[in-house]
């Protein structure tokens, strides 16, 4: 009998583990394994149309690849594109939050305009975009010109410079919803006490947003920035689609870089190192940047 029981007891304790073995699996299988490979292959000389040369090399790739001029320029337009992006989705998307969080007529509609930008798919949004800013016919120079900024038409796409303003405008347009969601769900689960408490006080809007509102939305602010910053660095549509990062590769980014490279030679084994090394400047920042932000931590009112 007390065999039976002991048998039982631990068939139970095995329970949750079987439980969670497909969840498991479908992880190491779909992520774990390919990320894996992945750093494996960047150590292997790996061409698709030259099977027979495959072999390890060691370190010949990241040498190959830290060589390169047009990487380091690559990365140096990826740091801006992403900050600039995350910055000003960020911004926007803290301010349509807190005028959603207001009561006032035609709330529900005024949320459904802003959130329609998120169910554009980047292939479809850079096209759009890319007739609003064509120099001869584009919207927006006829919008401009008709309101008397300009006086002459403007080729969005000639220079380094505007190529990447006009990038950083469309994927902050198509952006902002995301950061709008978020902090709407944080502000609203700020419990009203706080404001009114706040109000009997003295405190005005200014001081009640910094020191109510921000440290309550503080978990939410690191982690959606974070989760962003990831995204936005990993973008190729809107880019592949707009300027196919020119002109003079003033647009090209690591992710499309890679892509380009990749469908230059089919070459697996650099295209494989400059996944990896792209992974470790994310896993670096995003470590750094969990731990300088505090994240999980109340903050103080």
């Amino acid at each position: 009998m007390q065999q039976k029981k002991e048998k039982r007891f631990i068939n139970i304790r095995t329970i949750p583990y079987l439980m969670v073995l497909p969840s498991i699996s479908v992880i190491v299988i779909f992520m774990f394994y390919p990320i894996f490979k992945t750093f494996y292959n960047s150590f292997h000389h790996y061409i698709l149309t030259r099977p027979k040369d495959y072999g390890f090399v060691g370190l010949d790739n990241y040498v190959k690849l830290f060589s390169d001029p047009l990487f380091y320029k690559s990365l140096n337009n990826t740091i801006i594109w992403t900050f600039f992006n995350v910055f000003f989705q960020c911004i926007l998307g803290l301010w349509v939050a807190l005028l959603m969080n207001t009561e006032f007529k035609g709330r529900k509609f005024y949320r459904m305009i802003v959130f329609s930008p998120w169910a554009f798919g980047g292939m479809l949004v850079a096209l759009i975009f890319s007739y609003m800013f064509t120099g001869q016919t584009g919207v927006i120079n006829d919008l401009l010109m008709k309101s008397g900024l300009i006086h002459e038409r403007i080729s969005w796409f000639s220079t380094g410079s505007l190529a990447r303003g006009t990038l950083i405008f469309t994927t902050t347009w198509r952006g902002i919803p995301f950061f709008a969601v978020s902090f709407l769900a944080a502000l609203q689960s700020i419990p009203g006490d706080y404001y009114e408490a706040a109000d009997v006080d003295g405190a005005n809007k200014i001081y009640q947003f910094w020191r109510i509102t921000l440290p309550l939305i503080k978990n939410t602010l690191i982690l959606t920035t974070l989760l962003r910053t990831i995204w936005t660095f990993n973008i190729v549509d809107i880019i592949a689609g707009m300027t196919d990062g020119g002109p003079n590769n003033s647009t090209m980014t690591l992710p499309h870089y890679l892509m380009t490279k990749f469908n230059e030679g089919l070459d697996i084994g650099y295209s494989s190192t400059m996944a990896a090394v792209m992974a470790l400047i994310l896993a670096v920042f995003a470590g750094i940047y969990v731990a300088a932000g505090g994240f999980g931590k109340e903050g103080d009112l």
